[in-house]
């Protein structure tokens, strides 16, 4: 199985629209070159975009369907004429309950009128790794694997030791998750950026460029990141981080809200230099208890 992680780096320096951000490379490199800083005040998307990004999932169907009732709404209702573009941050599975239906929905029919562009979180990488490497599964039920697992109907009989639990969980798995459900993971994009703004995960190692940063800083990094308090020359977008209400700050917006908690998925909209909010609740039945 070839390396995913690898495959989306290369995805990751394709641009989605061929063009709208002003030309057909990502041109990741820019993002720390030499041009005057943008910060909340100042960032734009390109005329004639209209840009919604969706926070972290977690595996909440109910939420994800809500949500994109009011993303469709929303755009109706909006002024005309301008291209749709929705942004996944990533993180579709574990924790919540309903991993597998939240990814036929993603691997299906995007929103009609909306250009999709899915993004890589660390859990979504953790599913691609215990498919090559089942000893990576002790790690990933911490995380919530096991609700992943649980979703696809996956169960373990008594007759199986606990030496040979995550190997036959791993058997069981590529039996039942569908071709299509793997294809989509190892299509995800590590990053992209539409004017002022760049999409990513979890965040950016502030003093390297891009063209230097890690996989593992895209989709994990927190404190080096969200600590950083000084101007980048795009204002990044970004989920992984649980909190309350969407975090704004000069030079990153944070938009995970901690569906898989009982609290809200939450989608942002730009237009111009506009900015604002959409979110979705969701009654049904979610874990107790996720690890952060």
């Amino acid at each position: 199985m070839a390396n995913p992680l690898t495959r989306s780096l290369e995805w990751s320096r394709q641009w989605v629209d061929g063009g709208s951000s002003g030309g057909p490379a990502w041109a990741l490199g820019r993002l720390f070159g030499k041009r005057h800083r943008i910060g909340l005040q100042t960032a734009r998307v390109p005329e004639g975009v209209r840009v919604y990004v969706v926070g972290d999932i977690h595996g909440c169907i109910g939420l994800l369907d809500q949500l994109h009732d009011l993303v469709v709404a929303d755009a109706r209702a909006a002024r005309g004429g301008l291209r749709n573009i929705i942004v996944y941050l990533g993180d579709y599975v574990d924790r919540g309950l309903h991993s597998r239906e939240v990814l036929d929905v993603l691997s299906g029919p995007p929103l009609p009128g909306f250009d999709p562009v899915f993004l890589r979180g660390n859990h979504d990488q953790q599913f691609l790794d215990f498919f090559e490497d089942p000893r990576s599964g002790a790690v990933w039920f911490r995380y919530g694997g096991d609700a992943t697992v649980y979703s696809y109907g996956v169960r373990i009989p008594g007759s199986v030791g606990a030496a040979d639990r995550f190997t036959y969980i791993r058997d069981e798995l590529a039996e039942k998750v569908p071709q299509a459900h793997i294809e989509f993971l190892a299509r995800t994009q590590l990053y992209c950026e539409i004017g002022d703004y760049a999409f990513v995960h979890a965040g950016i190692r502030p003093e390297l460029p891009l063209d230097r940063q890690v996989p593992e800083d895209l989709m994990w990094i927190r404190d080096a990141f969200l600590d950083y308090d000084r101007p980048l020359d795009k204002v990044v977008v970004h989920g992984h981080s649980v909190s309350d209400q969407p975090q704004l700050r000069e030079h990153r917006i944070g938009i995970d809200t901690g569906a898989c908690y009982g609290n809200a998925l939450t989608c942002l909209v730009l237009e111009d230099g506009a900015r604002r909010f959409l979110s979705s609740r969701d009654a049904g039945p979610r874990r107790a208890a996720c690890a952060e």
